[in-house]
């Protein structure tokens, strides 16, 4: 706990660079392959692809921040038999969210997203994806609880190497099932849904094995544990309230997905690929905001406050740099992105004005998402849940005002998610000097 900080950040996320790097090149192999089929597949991509991210947001980095939080106290504090009962904690957590989307976005997926603006083969398209990658939802919830329970004893090379090969098969898979390479059959747009079940089912299976094996130094136990409420609120404190975050940051995009499925399926299939830029950002920023989350937490265990700031500002800065220039790229050059996935005039010039608008702030949106996660090591979500609910009114909420009630086009709702990023990132960042951070002062 007093090694240089910036040495140590790059060293601990280096494996989550690799593994976001996977991650991204399985988003973009998605969308890419589904693109093939067509602007409806794309746009049926585009209003269930915001509730996918929302559960891979929850249970990687919300739900799965409370646990590596957990974990990481519990550890920093030298309580190993704490450490221990909170895996099988996690793990009952995992199954009763599985279940919840498989209610939600599974079972009533034709309703949601009827909701969401889908309508006709659209509609159809989304319900069928969602029927595989939400029914098959337990995999992907098991997989990233154990992942979170390893990096919050500070190992973040295993998960770092599971999710790589597993990332390799999906994208692999993905293929393989929309066109029906070899023995695979084809089944269209739910053929990268396939591929995500199977690859986070093997994942789920590495890991829990590992876990259950005692080699991390804490154990997946089912036996001699009993079930306490307190050990599911420590969890739940952090994991719970970066849930709502979660929801907050999709429930945005969801908003302005519906408003923009005014204008018709190549207006939708347009943003739906501008804003999938954006929430690639979330895992980029998560690759580093996974290791901030564990090391803030040990510090604060220890009571070394003065380094977890540190450690926190390193790091959001370092994605802020990084996410940023992504966005100003891709503002100047829209065609760098979306000249991969689609030559339909409508949907490019849709994408193109969503990134000129939005890119520019994308830095600090990733600097609000990293600082988000190096929060949860502190166990208050207050000041992050805050910034979500702010760029959730001027967003979303400005956005929808414009449209409905001023008649404004697209450039003004997009004016408005510009304005929600900016909001998100400097609140997170003003908090680094509430009392939260500084509960010494």
């Amino acid at each position: 706990m007093a090694a240089p900080i910036l040495p140590l950040i790059g060293r601990m996320s280096a494996p989550n660079v690799v593994v976001i790097a996977v991650q991204t090149l399985v988003t973009i192999g998605d969308a890419w392959f589904i693109g093939h089929l067509g602007i409806i597949g794309l746009a049926s991509l585009a209003i269930v692809f915001p509730v996918q991210t929302l559960m891979q947001m929850m249970s990687a980095g919300a739900m799965g921040g409370g646990i590596s939080s957990a974990i990481a106290r519990a550890l920093g504090s030298g309580n190993r038999m704490r450490a221990d009962a909170l895996v099988l904690h996690a793990l009952i957590i995992a199954v009763l969210m599985a279940a919840a989307y498989l209610i939600i976005a599974g079972i009533l997926a034709e309703p949601l997203f009827k909701a969401l603006g889908g309508q006709g083969e659209v509609l159809s398209g989304a319900v069928e994806y969602a029927h595989i990658a939400f029914g098959g939802g337990i995999a992907l919830w098991l997989a990233n609880s154990f992942a979170s329970v390893i990096r919050g004893t500070g190992n973040m090379v295993l998960p770092a190497i599971v999710m790589i090969g597993t990332g390799l098969i999906q994208v692999a898979l993905a293929g393989a099932f929309t066109f029906g390479w070899g023995i695979f059959p084809a089944l269209g747009i739910a053929g990268p849904a396939a591929a995500l079940v199977i690859a986070f089912a093997i994942a789920a299976l590495v890991l829990g094995g590992y876990l259950f094996s005692g080699k991390p130094g804490i154990q997946l136990r089912f036996r001699g544990i009993a079930l306490r409420r307190e050990l599911f609120g420590d969890i739940v404190k952090v994991g719970g309230v970066a849930c709502g975050n979660a929801l907050l940051t999709i429930g945005t995009v969801l908003i302005v997905t519906r408003l923009v499925a005014i204008e018709g399926a190549a207006a939708l299939a347009g943003y739906g690929l501008g804003s999938r830029l954006e929430l690639i950002l979330i895992p980029i920023s998560f690759g580093v905001g996974g290791v901030l989350t564990a090391a803030v937490g040990v510090n604060f265990g220890a009571q070394q406050f003065a380094r977890a700031r540190a450690i926190a500002w390193t790091g959001g800065l370092a994605v802020f740099v990084v996410t940023g220039a992504i966005g100003l790229i891709a503002a100047v050059w829209p065609n760098l992105w979306l000249g991969w996935f689609t030559t339909d005039a409508a949907a490019y010039r849709m994408g193109a004005v969503y990134l000129q608008f939005a890119g520019p702030m994308y830095g600090m949106f990733g600097l609000g998402m990293a600082l988000y996660f190096a929060s949860q090591g502190t166990g208050n979500m207050i000041w992050p849940f805050s910034a979500g609910v702010a760029r959730l009114v001027v967003a979303a909420g400005g956005g929808f005002a414009a449209v409905s009630f001023l008649g404004a086009g697209p450039e003004a709702l997009f004016a408005f998610v510009s304005a929600g990023l900016f909001v998100f990132g400097g609140a997170i960042a003003v908090s680094l000097f509430s009392r939260v951070w500084n509960p010494k002062d």
